[in-house]
């Protein structure tokens, strides 16, 4: 019961700092932000597909594979805007 507690309070002073940071981030930095954000993503991705690979259980397999799906919505998201962003600097033809 301690380690829950412990894991939950990280977990909510985790939402905290984080909602903190991103309502901090000016418009201009935005889209530099996003592509990094796409690599942590990517690894992101790669800790699911461990995870649902392993097989340690049925729970693990099913949170494996929502992660999948979570980061791979949030990587091709992610890809998406910073193509959209860099397309406003292109030249018209």
């Amino acid at each position: 019961m301690e380690l829950f507690v412990v894991a939950l309070t990280v977990f909510v002073l985790a939402i905290f700092i984080g909602f903190e940071i991103i309502t901090k981030v000016p418009p201009t930095l935005h889209t530099p932000l996003m592509s990094g954000s796409n690599a942590i993503s990517g690894i992101t991705l790669v800790g699911a597909l461990l995870s649902a690979g392993a097989q340690q259980s049925l729970l693990t397999t099913i949170l494996g594979v929502l992660a999948i799906i979570f980061a791979t919505i949030n990587v091709i998201g992610g890809f998406m805007v910073t193509n959209r962003m860099l397309a406003m600097f292109r030249r018209k033809e």
